[in-house]
């Protein structure tokens, strides 16, 4: 009888140990991004920029929440300027096809973008865009973002009309303010 209950025992310590490995390993998984978008773990989380305005204009104010989406195998972002007078959301993924990690950004001004990331050895990554629907003339878009400990620089420029504008840059930092769309 000793024998059986031991052997017994046995299993049941075993079959515990493996469903623990499991569940340990499934959830590591689970909290983790796909390689291919692992360079932007670091960015996972919500940011705020102030920007700067002329005197006498409203402020302006962009929060952003990046988020793991899809398993892992994507990224969503959120963001609201104003607490929601403009807003968006993208989906960032790793394209097989394409060898290349592609975006879709979608606005409530109705105009949407699609475009593509290149991750630069520094960890820098640039964002190339061609807007669908701009009522305002933007045709493309290029920013530029790199993370500097606790800030998030982004330059960006807008192919407007045939011009190209001067880049402008916004810091954020880490928030707790929440995304708002009405």
């Amino acid at each position: 009888m000793e024998y059986f209950m031991l052997k017994y025992s046995l299993k049941i310590m075993l079959l515990v140990l493996g469903i623990n490995v499991f569940s340990v390993s499934v959830q590591a998984e689970v909290k983790g991004l796909a390689s291919e978008l692992a360079v932007f773990e670091p960015y996972l989380g919500t940011w705020q920029a102030d920007f700067p305005v002329a005197e006498g204009q409203a402020p302006m104010q962009d929060v952003s929440r990046w988020e793991r989406a899809l398993n892992g195998t994507a990224i969503r972002t959120l963001h609201s300027i104003n607490n929601g007078m403009y807003g968006g959301e993208s989906l960032i993924f790793w394209d097989k096809s394409q060898n290349s990690v592609v975006f879709y950004y979608f606005t409530t001004a109705g105009f949407y973008t699609q475009g593509r990331i290149d991750i630069l050895e520094s960890g820098e990554f640039v964002a190339y865009e061609e807007v669908t629907g701009s009522q305002e003339g933007i045709t493309q878009v290029k920013s530029t973002s790199r993370l500097d400990h606790t800030q998030m620089h982004v330059a960006t420029q807008y192919l407007k009309n045939g011009q190209w504008a001067e880049p402008e840059l916004r810091i954020y930092q880490r928030s707790t303010l929440p995304v708002v769309f009405k």
